[in-house]
């Protein structure tokens, strides 16, 4: 047992570091880092130099699981509320109704082509049918590039939000599957229940968070962090065993705490985004570790069938319905379609029927694998260039790292806050002893050039400067005011 230990310590970091420095570097040819992830646990599987045998689904779900949680509760932590307000009827259509139809129709594609039972159609097509758009935004960083106006917020907000949807319709064909007695009725009230129970506690438990961190006083400031953690698994499991969707539970919970502030936020949402790293590598390691790269030749030429009618055909339908009477450009839309990349949580939806032992499910997962691998490798690789011919790119927004940061504790009244200098505004040219900054605000610092400059009275402003200023609430307006557009640092 000793050296069994031992041996998992050395080849489990190494693994893990292994697949951090190779992210690096592929990240400088615009390869996602999913995929160096998921190549990595293939390469370290039994039919790869690695040689580790890894053939227990349930142990693979438990993880991805869990994993999915962190990942959801950090992404959601980690939202800003003022992004995503413009586009949320926008990213929940296409998270409802753009499941519902790109499930659909790759469900009736596959039933028809590969000769499937409808219901199991309909059940790969739902395995499929959620996104995951980190891929997206680390090529999109890596090739210096963006999505501009509300896209970036737009995919993000969709990826976040669809997967609960994809979970529902995929333990709902699985129980049709294994009960065919169960009408489409019961399916939709248990649909409802779930939706209902996972909103409900998701927003208790955030406001539970909130006031734990703001009433509990703890001796160590390191258990902060913990305790979050903690509460947000207690969020999936509370949810989940009240048949409720935890997914759901845990992103709507991170997103409702991102909309204020708490005390000891900023070192919580670090803590919680390195978490969330680390368990995307593990998640994608032990799901690439499952994998056995032999099985994948024979359903290479339909897994390429499927994918092809997924990112053509069945995805820009379930964008063009969802946004069909927003206001967004064909370029736009057809720029949120390309954007769709599947990633880990269909990998982990195909543990479900191997689990529950639905005939054919072997199959399925093979299929789900080599249609996720084909979509990073086609649509990951590509995304900046279609945003180029589509007219949708722009540069990424820069962020500051400022010298100086702010933690909101007890007592603290003031908020760090970025104000940008507009061009042809009257701060520009003008110094701080002459704008009338409001009383009770306070001027740093100057970032000019990437530079920082320490704020004098006499200090000029210029055209494109971003001013650091401690600000109470009630004077946030008033400085507004007097410089221009402003941006909170608590809201990195």
């Amino acid at each position: 047992m000793h050296l069994s230990v031992d041996l998992i310590l050395l080849v489990v970091p190494a693994l893990l570091l292994a697949s951090v420095f190779a992210s690096k570097a592929a990240s400088r040819f615009g390869v996602p880092a999913l995929l160096v992830f998921l190549a990595m646990g293939m390469l370290a599987g039994s039919e790869g130099p690695g040689g580790i045998y890894f053939d227990n689904p349930f142990l693979a779900q438990s993880i991805g699981v869990f994993a999915l949680v962190l990942i959801l509760f950090s992404g959601g932590l980690s939202t800003e509320w003022s992004a995503i307000k413009p586009v949320f009827l926008r990213g929940l259509s296409l998270a409802t109704l753009g499941v519902l139809v790109t499930a659909g129709l790759v469900g009736w594609f596959s039933s028809r082509l590969f000769g499937l039972s409808p219901l199991q159609g309909l059940l790969l097509g739902a395995i499929v049918s959620s996104t995951d758009a980190a891929a997206v935004f680390a090529v999109l960083k890596a090739r210096g590039a963006g999505l501009k106006r509300r896209l970036e917020p737009l995919v993000e907000f969709e990826s976040g939000s669809n997967d609960p949807m994809a979970v529902l319709l995929t333990v709902g064909f699985i129980e049709l599957m294994q009960n065919p007695g169960k009408s489409a009725v019961e399916l939709c009230l248990g649909f409802a229940w779930q939706v209902a129970v996972g909103a409900l506690v998701g927003w208790g438990m955030a406001r539970a968070m909130k006031a734990a961190m703001t009433r509990v006083k703890l001796e160590y400031e390191g258990l902060y962090p913990v305790m979050m953690l903690c509460l947000a698994l207690l969020t999936y499991g509370l949810t989940a065993t009240l048949r409720g969707s935890g997914f759901l539970a845990v992103y709507l919970a991170g997103i409702v705490l991102a909309r204020g502030e708490f005390p000891h936020k900023r070192n919580v949402v670090r803590f919680h985004d390195g978490v969330a790293w680390l368990a995307q590598i593990a998640m994608f390691l032990v799901l690439g570790l499952l994998v056995f790269p032999s099985q994948l030749a024979g359903v290479a030429v339909p897994g390429m069938i499927v994918c092809f009618f997924l990112i053509f055909v069945a995805r820009p339908a379930g964008v063009f319905l969802s946004l069909l009477f927003a206001r967004m450009s064909f370029a736009e839309k057809t720029m949120v379609s390309w954007a769709g990349l599947r990633g880990a949580a269909p990998i982990i939806l195909a543990t479900f029927p191997l689990l529950a032992g639905i005939p054919g499910s072997q199959l399925l997962f093979n299929l789900v694998f080599f249609t996720v691998l084909l979509s990073v490798l086609l649509q990951g690789t590509s995304i900046s260039f279609v945003a180029r011919r589509l007219g949708v790119d722009a540069p990424p927004e820069k962020k500051i790292r400022s010298p100086i940061e702010l933690e909101q504790t007890e007592g603290m009244d003031a908020d760090l806050v970025e104000l940008l200098v507009p061009y042809g505004g009257a701060a520009a040219g003008r110094a701080i002893h002459e704008i009338g900054v409001p009383t009770g605000c306070l001027i740093t610092l100057v970032c000019r050039d990437e530079k920082f400059i320490v704020a004098l009275g006499k200090t000029v402003l210029e055209e494109g400067d971003v001013v650091l200023a401690l600000v109470r609430e009630e004077d946030k307006a008033a400085l507004q005011a007097v410089i221009g557009k402003m941006g909170t640092r608590q809201k990195e």
